[in-house]
């Protein structure tokens, strides 16, 4: 029996958002009216779209070779690695092509109604689901791969991942956002003063943030080098290398504290991390994606450093406690 094949669109709340955008926009410039119209229509057919593929639960048989959710889960760490795209079930790729899009979209809305936190701050919120999602997804390939996760959980997860791949939504992540979206909020809120480089400060105002779930992760795993080494990446916005460079110079040199301009200045023009920054929540993704790239290239070197990122080490210790 063939599966229903979900229909990938905005959710009902999403679309109430929108048609209150789109309402506010009449009454200003009708070019930026008409533009954000065409991208919302855009992205509605390419969802309708999108949605004529094959569903990932529907049972298949090609040349003789039954396909069907069972062996795609068993398969699924096979066409997750890049040089396998084109192993990939085409609603996988879609999918991930359809949350950039959204991202697109939603940022367009938000640059348009900047000055009205009302539609501002949720459309935001919207733009970090879709970063988490993406993140989550990740952490999701790492889990599956990690034999130190119980089986039923490795199972959940990756019916987690069908249903995402399928319908655009994972159910279970959003159990996690707000973690995240905490951790994050927290982050920026407790930009780094650098100081003596030791990441304390910045630690204590980044914990007085969140909860208790926060504080027992830090006493379980703080410990751990490789903890304590992506935290400082996290917070510092600098590479694990660039810390140990600085670090380096401030005892090379008997400095005993160090200001935001001189450790640009220390390391030069070309900062190994994307520059995050309140403007665009896309620069969000980008710093985590840094992070995710030179931890795998330590990890795949052997060298030095942590070989995931913090959001990594964070979401898999909620997903282990799972019951």
């Amino acid at each position: 029996m063939e599966a229903a094949v979900p229909i990938l669109g905005l959710t009902d709340h999403e679309e109430h958002l929108v048609e209150e955008v789109l309402a506010y926009l009449e009454s200003g410039n009708r070019d930026d009216l008409e533009r954000a119209r065409t991208r919302i229509s855009c992205l509605r057919e390419l969802g309708t779209v999108i949605s004529r593929f094959p569903s990932i639960r529907e049972g298949q048989v090609l040349r003789g070779e039954k396909r069907d959710e069972e062996t795609l889960i068993e398969s699924i760490s096979t066409f997750t690695h890049p040089s396998h795209l084109l192993r990939s079930p085409t609603r996988v790729v879609a999918i991930r092509s359809y949350l950039v899009a959204k991202s697109h979209a939603f940022t367009m809305l938000s640059i348009l109604v900047q000055d009205k936190p009302e539609f501002y701050v949720p459309i935001r919120r919207i733009l970090f689901s879709i970063i988490s999602t993406l993140m989550i997804e990740e952490v999701y390939f790492s889990c599956l791969g990690d034999t130190s996760f119980p089986g039923p959980i490795r199972l959940r997860l990756a019916n987690d991942l069908v249903t995402l791949w399928d319908s655009g939504v994972d159910p279970r992540a959003i159990e996690h956002l707000p973690a995240l979206e905490a951790l994050w909020a927290a982050r920026d809120s407790a930009s780094p003063s650098f100081g003596t480089m030791d990441g304390a400060s910045e630690l204590v105002r980044l914990s007085s943030d969140l909860e208790d779930d926060w504080h027992t992760f830090l006493v379980n795993t703080i410990s751990n080098d490789e903890t304590l080494e992506a935290l400082e990446e996290f917070l510092f916005g600098l590479s694990y290398e660039e810390i140990l460079e600085v670090r380096s110079r401030l005892i090379r040199f008997g400095i005993a504290a160090v200001g935001n301009d001189e450790v640009r200045s220390y390391l030069g023009s070309n900062p190994a991390y994307t520059i995050v920054n309140d403007a665009d929540p896309r620069l969000t993704y980008d710093f985590y994606v840094d992070r995710r790239d030179a931890a795998q290239l330590r990890k795949r070197m052997n060298a030095p450093g942590p070989k995931r990122t913090l959001e990594e080490i964070y979401l898999k210790y909620r997903i282990a406690k799972e019951p």
